[in-house]
């Protein structure tokens, strides 16, 4: 069978758990992002009807160095102040290294990455994961009409991958159920694979995105990174699928274990 790698990962009940978890959260990011969308243009609009100065082209090219944003033209500094107005909890930090503040007038997912988590500042509005959405709705105070509670739950899941080993109860009680057809079994098992493909993709994708972030020092990601980076190399098929990812894994946990 094509897919006995696949099967054999599916009889481990951590390893499932994580697909069905993470697909739940593909599920809410696909309904939280048209609701985001249009409160975030909303919210952008809003801005930009305080004056001119907001509407205003960029005079410098301003860039953030690092998660530092100094020496800003007039029209940047005064985005940056609205930015850190509207931050619902004062204390935490604006990664402003996820910005490209000459998009600021034009782009309100630009605006949005200020409230995310470091790494997305290369990311296309339509690929934020569950996680950056949820941060967005729990920094910026354009959400502050949604309880906290639910959503800061939501965000302490933790989603990296677990494997645990053969479960010989969850095989004795599926050895109780009757079997589907052989085809649907193929049809279902096929599906499983694109999510579990689509998921790991999502994962490789924001990890590495976020340690790129972390300009050459060691992440609180390291251990997930790592843990990452050895489940491909057991799974042959996953690592044969991924490979630039995996490549660029074992470089990173190289570098890590420079410092």
């Amino acid at each position: 069978m094509v897919y006995d790698d696949l099967v054999a990962r599916l009889n481990d009940r951590g390893y499932t758990n994580w697909l069905k978890a993470s697909r739940c959260l593909v599920i809410v990011k696909d309904a939280l992002h048209p609701f985001i969308n249009g409160r975030m243009r909303d919210f952008h609009g809003g801005l930009l009807e305080l004056g001119p100065r907001l509407r205003s082209p960029c005079a410098s090219s301003c860039q953030p160095r690092g998660n530092q944003l100094v020496r800003v033209c007039a029209g940047c500094s005064q985005w940056q102040r609205e930015i850190l107005k509207h931050q619902r909890w004062p204390t935490t930090t604006i990664n402003w290294d996820n910005c490209s503040p000459p998009s600021w007038r034009t782009n309100h997912w630009e605006l949005a990455k200020a409230y995310m988590p470091r790494g997305q500042g290369k990311v296309k509005a339509d690929k934020f994961d569950a996680s950056a959405l949820l941060n967005l709705i729990n920094h910026c105070d354009c959400f502050s009409f949604v309880e906290p509670k639910p959503v800061m739950e939501m965000l302490t899941v933790d989603l990296s991958i677990r494997v645990s080993g053969w479960d010989q109860r969850d095989c004795a009680y599926a050895a109780e159920i009757p079997l589907p057809s052989e085809d649907m079994q193929e049809t279902s098992v096929e599906l499983i694979s694109q999510w579990e493909a689509e998921l790991l993709e999502e994962s490789l994708t924001g990890l590495l995105h976020a340690a790129a972030a972390e300009d050459d020092t060691v992440t609180m990601e390291a251990e997930q990174l790592v843990r990452l980076r050895d489940f491909l190399q057991a799974n042959p098929d996953l690592a044969e699928r991924f490979p630039a990812e995996l490549q660029a894994l074992t470089a990173l946990q190289a570098r890590g274990e420079a410092y």
